[in-house]
């Protein structure tokens, strides 16, 4: 055993040693919270092997006292230092729950610097697909998949999906983990101190492409985010509808591609569950719910899935069903 010890020196503890301020935060959190618990433990198991020499039935000269039951002062050293160590503890939590909730926009960039007044943060949209990881840039137009970056101090502010199953978006030098659903929207504000490249993952078992649903971060000055972004540019490839669709297909170990341009509204209609033509928005759906159903001028607005989003979905051959294709206000409905 002490033979294979060395072999630990090959392990990188990226979790003890990230580049961006919300995970040293959370690192520093595990720290505090991991010591503020060996305050009992420590003395807790050196008492026991303590009590378990000193009162061994060989030792005769250990007192023995059968009638005792009762000591004030041992009773406030056992219950008071766990119950300090609780209260620090709650009080601790409490406030790291505000301080690093991941909706919550950054006020620092590192300790000690606060984020310019007037700082815009670099939006990244993320989708989990099966087994890959997509990126839209909506600022820069761009896209790309199994790779991103970011500029060093500069915030981030992901915003989270899934087209299909729950995946964890986890880049540990950056910050924790937060999944991503589909027909859902989750919020990370982040942000890099220190140029590299980093792994991110997925965190959370979503099928058999699990284990390569890795991606790249790359932490770079604004002079390299810039060149990154010109080489995306300079790729040629749109970003449709359409290919989204054949993107969002089940594939394993994909290479890192990159996209010259992203279809306008691409991740809300991801979200939305209404990427295909002929396909009803979610948010349409609940409208339509909160305005108490689909109703006389809704009736008017109906539709059906064309062939292709049929075949796709593996309904060719089954009777074609209508929905409501649009929302039209109760004016609109009596103008038609």
């Amino acid at each position: 055993m002490v033979a294979a010890l060395p072999l630990l020196a090959g392990c990188n503890a990226v979790l003890l040693s990230p580049s961006g301020d919300i995970a040293l935060q959370q690192r520093n959190l595990i720290i505090i919270s991991t010591g503020l618990m060996l305050l009992i433990i420590v003395p807790v198991i050196f008492l026991t092997f303590l009590f378990a020499w000193r009162y061994r039935a060989s030792n005769k000269e250990a007192h023995y006292d059968p009638d005792w039951n009762h000591s004030t002062m041992l009773e406030l050293l056992i219950w008071a230092a766990p119950l300090l160590i609780i209260i620090a503890l709650g009080a601790l939590t409490w406030v790291s729950t505000h301080q690093l909730d991941p909706y919550r926009p950054l006020a620092r960039l590192s300790e000690g610097r606060e984020v310019p007044a007037g700082t815009k943060p670099l939006v990244v949209e993320v989708v989990a697909l099966d087994w890959k990881w997509l990126f839209i840039y909506p600022e820069q137009g761009i896209a790309s998949v199994n790779e991103m970056a970011a500029p060093v101090d500069r915030p981030i502010q992901f915003k989270i999906t899934s087209s299909t199953v729950m995946n964890s978006f986890f880049v540990p030098a950056l910050a924790g983990q937060i999944y991503a659903m589909p027909g859902m929207q989750t919020t990370l504000h982040a942000v890099i101190n220190h140029p590299g490249e980093y792994e991110g993952i997925s965190a959370n078992y979503s099928g058999s492409g699990f284990s390569g649903m890795r991606f790249k971060f790359h932490g770079v000055d604004e002079p390299g985010f810039d060149k990154w972004v010109a080489s995306a540019r300079a790729s040629g490839a749109a970003l449709s509808r359409d290919t989204y669709l054949k993107l969002e297909q089940p594939s394993e170990r994909n290479p890192v591609q990159l996209y010259a341009s992203s279809a306008p509204g691409l991740f809300e209609a991801i979200v939305n569950r209404c990427v295909e033509p002929n396909r009803m928005c979610m948010r349409d759906a609940m409208a339509i719910d909160a305005q108490g159903g689909m109703g006389i001028p809704g009736a008017l607005n109906v539709t059906s899935l064309d062939a292709g989003t049929r075949e796709r979905l593996g309904l060719t051959g089954t009777p074609p069903r209508k929905y409501v294709g649009a929302m039209c206000t109760a004016t609109e409905g009596l103008v038609l």
